[in-house]
């Protein structure tokens, strides 16, 4: 049920190490945006906007035409949502309670790199055990956060990550992916007080206790992927609609 041939799996674990275990790496750079090293120097979110427009930049010119187009909209659509959920809803707050810059292109950072690992060839060879592993993962981090810090909202959202995900088996291994790296992301990021979240859900849902951060808050990210799609569709529309006649031409082949 879980098991990967030896071989296999460390050509899994090197793709996971390349695009996305660097990724996990470059999240340190939340420190220099953080509470400490602010104490130090005043300015201290130059260094993190910098450093992330040079790696969106490289990552950009590396990346094939259709991921490049993604990465763009994920920045718009990343904007919209981080100006929405954190300055209108009040959902968390940054440190200087504004909208780093370096954010929205994090979000396509983000986006790009678990996008290319849950489409490489041998990730998605043995994308059914990847996704149990993940799934058992997820939640014995869900059901720790729950009961160790009360965590009832982040285990709503986890909940809802699942019932997403039953009526779209193509999603699970990127959306399950993305639920790990958030919750990496999370993690960094509010250790290092970049941002923080409120003890309730967006400060005012009584019922559901929060951690900070809350466990299942790539919830979201289903925003993110969606506005993409939609957007990808609609500025492709020839691409789309060829990909859809080779898709069904592909299934009257397989009946």
């Amino acid at each position: 049920m879980f098991l990967i041939p030896t071989n296999d799996l460390k050509k899994i674990l090197t793709v996971f190490t390349r695009r996305i275990g660097l990724l996990f790496f470059s999240f340190l750079f939340f420190y220099f945006d953080g509470t400490g090293f602010s104490a130090i120097y005043e300015n201290a979110q130059i260094g993190p906007n910098i450093l992330m427009l040079v790696a969106f930049l490289v990552l950009y010119k590396r990346s094939v035409k259709r991921t490049r187009k993604l990465m763009i909209y994920a920045v718009i659509i990343g904007f919209i949502g981080e100006y929405l959920f954190s300055i209108v809803l009040g959902m968390y707050t940054y440190r200087l309670s504004n909208l780093p810059f370096y954010i929205p292109l994090g979000h396509a950072v983000v986006y790009a790199r678990t996008y290319c690992f849950s489409k490489a060839s041998i990730v998605n060879k043995y994308q059914k055990e990847i996704v149990r592993w993940l799934f058992f993962g997820i939640v014995i981090f869900s059901l720790f956060y729950l009961i160790v810090f009360n965590d009832i909202f982040g285990f709503v959202m986890t909940i809802a990550v699942f019932l997403v995900l039953i009526n779209r088996p193509k999603d699970r291994l990127f959306f399950l992916t993305m639920y790990v790296v958030v919750a990496v992301l999370e993690i960094i990021g509010t250790a290092y007080e970049v941002w923080s979240w409120p003890d309730t859900a967006f400060g005012v849902f009584p019922i559901l206790k929060s951690h900070n951060p809350p466990s299942g808050i790539s919830l979201f990210y289903f925003l993110l992927d969606i506005g993409c799609f939609v957007m990808y569709t609609q500025f492709n529309s020839k691409t789309w609609k060829r990909f859809k006649y080779i898709r069904r031409q592909l299934k009257s082949k397989t009946i």
